[in-house]
């Protein structure tokens, strides 16, 4: 019985996982295609304005300007603003500035869209100076706005570009560091160190009588002559009386 219930709890909850996944793929897809629909819309309704410009000069053609660039200037603004926010929390107030000025940018389009249905031209043409002052000074608080961010975002690329390169140099210089370090003393023989020095007879003490030197208790070998040099007959002081003269032959 209580596999049963389990099983049919497993059940049930595998069914709101599907309904829920359906859910949010609707959604998601209605999302993209009003997106879709909306960029459309954009598209057709600056292209229907640049044609205006160009086939109706005068006050028509200076109000689809006007909308055209409030537009451009707004989109880009935007566009900015979304690209830098993810990477830079302090662009916060930022979007809340953005949110009010787009909120003016939209009164303003609505405003230059009923002029567009303006039949009394003498009216549109003295309305035209307060819409192009309002739309300047929309537009100068967008570019404003727009190259504050693009600049910043331009110095954090530059630092963080910097930092990278300093980062590296000391990276490059330490692989190629491949010598050792040198000794802090040279290195001696074994037989250098097993040699008296000249201070050795010197040592008095316990330490001198345990270890001897090679030559000690020897007495030192007399000069030899050399090879080219006259041979002394005269007796030396250290021979004995008998060698002084030569032995007499025996005449018996």
């Amino acid at each position: 019985m209580e596999a049963i219930w389990i099983l049919l709890t497993l059940f049930v909850l595998i069914m709101l996982a599907g309904v829920y996944g359906a859910v949010r793929a609707v959604r998601a897809a209605k999302r993209g295609i009003d997106r879709t629909v909306h960029q459309a819309r954009v598209t057709v309704e600056e292209t229907r304005l640049r044609a205006r410009q160009l086939a109706q000069p005068g006050a028509a053609g200076e109000l689809a300007q006007l909308r055209l660039s409030l537009r451009g200037s707004m989109r880009a603004t935007g566009q900015a603003l979304q690209a830098a926010a993810p990477q830079d929390r302090s662009l916060s107030e930022s979007l809340g500035l953005f949110q009010r000025l787009s909120a003016h940018a939209r009164d303003l389009e609505a405003d230059l869209k009923r002029l567009e249905q303006e039949p009394d031209r003498a009216r549109l043409a003295a309305l035209l100076p307060e819409m192009r002052e309002r739309t300047q000074r929309i537009t100068h608080s967008a570019d404003s706005l727009r190259w504050a961010v693009q600049e910043r975002t331009q110095r954090f690329a530059h630092d963080d570009l910097d930092s990278l390169g300093r980062e590296i140099e000391m990276e490059a210089g330490a692989l190629r560091h491949w010598t050792t370090a040198e000794p802090d003393e040279p290195w001696t023989a074994p037989e250098a160190s097993a040699r008296p020095g000249p201070d050795a007879g010197a040592r008095s003490g316990p330490e001198a009588g345990a270890r001897p030197g090679p030559g000690a208790g020897q007495a030192p070998e007399p000069p030899r002559p050399s090879l080219g040099a006259r041979g002394n007959t005269e007796p030396q002081p250290w021979q004995k009386p008998w060698q002084k003269s030569p032995r007499p032959e025996n005449t018996a």
